[in-house]
């Protein structure tokens, strides 16, 4: 229960320093946060709101990495298990008493896309000083891979376009 309050707490002090950095136009680019193994970067004006874990109702006869849909803040959303996706061949790397430490992050309402991404741990804000170098996406790399940043410790961190991903023809196929 004390994790559940302390992610609580988490989620509402970046929602908190997510408005702020939109309404003041602060040096924050991205959300950092991990799914999986991984380290990702999602530019803030992309993001929606981080909503706490919630019940997923299945949807029959679509892809794995769909996990269904939920009602977040009254609206139905659908939900994509991002490892899943970026993964479909990795299995399941989830089990059922990990979802409620897990997050849920929606794209932001401007660009229309009704769905939340699963991600298994926020980071906090990032921005161009957190990092000491970057790189272009390698060749053969999905489209929406954007830089590869690297941190002061050497750990790299790999930016997602959201906006190009939530136009990939494989993301909005849903069905199996």
């Amino acid at each position: 229960m004390a994790n559940r309050e302390a992610l609580r707490e988490l989620q509402t002090r970046l929602a908190s320093r997510l408005q702020a950095a939109r309404n003041e136009g602060l040096s924050v680019r991205w959300l950092a946060i991990h799914v999986g193994s991984g380290r990702y970067l999602f530019p803030l004006a992309q993001c929606g709101e981080i909503f706490p874990w919630t019940s997923v109702q299945p949807a029959a006869y679509t892809q794995p990495w769909f996990l269904g849909v939920a009602n977040l803040r009254g609206g139905l959303c659908g939900v994509v298990d991002l490892l899943r996706f970026m993964a479909p061949d990795a299995p399941n790397a989830r089990a059922e008493s990990e979802l409620p430490d897990c997050s849920l992050l929606s794209f932001n309402g401007a660009m229309d896309v009704n769905c939340a991404l699963l991600v298994d741990q926020l980071s906090g804000l990032r921005g161009n000083d957190s990092f000491a170098s970057s790189a272009p996406p390698e060749d053969g790399a999905p489209t929406y891979f954007g830089r590869t940043y690297s941190d002061a410790a050497g750990v790299s961190w790999q930016e997602i376009n959201l906006l190009t991903l939530s136009q990939l023809p494989s993301f909005l196929s849903i069905s199996a």
